[in-house]
């Protein structure tokens, strides 16, 4: 079987979008209006989550109907079709993905695009609390990074922010995705009110355990029963405290998305910051995203779409598939348009859970 297999060690990954020697001779990527090769994809494979973040759904969320989202198996098709298109990097997402069904299968199909060379990395985000459950295979399966959504190491406050969270139960599953071998990414969302002087802590926490970690603005994606302008929290502010305590050096460093980083000499670790509102990252964009009902987003702040559900179940022929993988990419647009505003709409009407985190 697939899942009883060790994989070895993998070569460590080159530069963004920079092809191995053995992918040579592959089909040039997809390339965009603005001359950006795609060779990120984002899968959501389900909208469900067993959180209830305050930021990023509503209390009392009405998730889609079963019937409506795709197969694993054509999530395995349409990603296929994707990596023969010069995609190199797959995250998986969700809502939170390890609550899908059987999600293994799909993990275990894909695995084998690493095996072939085709594709450099199967990853996956996180809420951490299925991760003690599965980060065993997920390491044989050849997943050697995994990004932790956890926005406070507060137990309190962890269940405030989440609405029904344990926190314990996150730290044990990151600590055995950390003994499976995988390298562990803690993302935090900068709430001003509810961690803005935990941060610090968190720093020397996660770099302790030689733990990247990366802040993250809120965004204005789907209608919550807070205002967001209440929470938020801009990350030039946040950095500006940081300067106060710790010396902060801008790296190169590049990990396929948006996250610009800078070493924490005091600690020696990485801190990556995601700025959608105070500094727009859409420049080198090289990334799409597929919902779990099949619709491919080409920019998480647009609400353009091509619902590639309808063209999978209408043909088997995987031409047709590419053919409008590519049309929709010749419509990415440059960049979004997040705004946060008091009494104003969301942004985006969909929820980050339905587009894939």
């Amino acid at each position: 079987m697939l899942d009883d297999i060790s994989r070895p060690p993998q070569n460590p990954a080159p530069q963004d979008g920079a092809l191995r020697p053995s992918e040579a001779g592959a089909p040039a990527p997809l390339i965009d209006p603005f001359q950006r090769a795609i060779t990120y994809l984002r899968i959501s494979v389900t909208d469900r989550c067993d959180l209830r973040c305050a930021y990023c759904m509503s209390e009392h969320m009405e998730f889609l109907p079963k019937r409506d989202l795709l197969s694993l198996e054509e999530l395995d098709r349409l990603c296929g079709v994707f990596i023969a298109r010069g995609v190199r990097k797959l995250r998986i997402t969700g809502g939170e993905p390890l609550v899908r069904r059987d999600i293994m299968h799909l993990f275990r199909r894909l695995s084998r695009h690493l095996d072939s060379g085709a594709l450099r990395e199967l990853t996956l985000t996180t809420n951490g609390t299925q991760l003690a459950r599965f980060a065993p295979e997920l390491a044989r399966l050849g997943v050697r990074r995994v990004n932790v959504s956890l926005d406070t190491l507060d137990p309190d406050k962890f269940r405030a922010i989440t609405r029904r969270g344990d926190l314990a139960v996150v730290l044990g599953g990151i600590e055995a995705a950390r003994a499976a071998g995988m390298q562990v990414k803690i993302n935090a969302v900068a709430l001003r009110d509810l961690n803005a002087d935990e941060i610090p802590d968190m720093i020397a926490w996660a770099h302790g355990l030689g733990m990247d970690m990366t802040l993250i603005e809120v965004m204005p994606l789907g209608e919550v029963e807070a205002d967001r302008t209440d929470q938020f929290l801009p990350l030039s502010v946040a950095r500006q405290r940081l300067e106060s305590r710790y010396t902060l050096t801008p790296l190169p460093d590049r990990t396929g998305g948006p996250a610009r980083y800078v070493r924490v000499e005091e600690t020696g670790g990485r801190l990556g910051f995601i700025t959608p509102l105070t500094h727009n990252f859409c420049e080198s964009c090289n990334r799409v995203r597929l919902t779990c009902t099949g619709q491919l987003y080409m920019c998480l702040g647009q609400e353009d779409s091509s619902d590639l559900r309808a063209v999978l179940r209408a043909s088997e022929d995987d031409t047709v598939l590419a053919r409008a993988v590519e049309e929709a990419i010749a419509r990415k647009p440059k960049g979004h348009d997040f705004v946060i505003a008091r009494r104003r709409p969301a942004a985006v009407p969909r929820h980050m859970s339905v587009t894939g985190g």
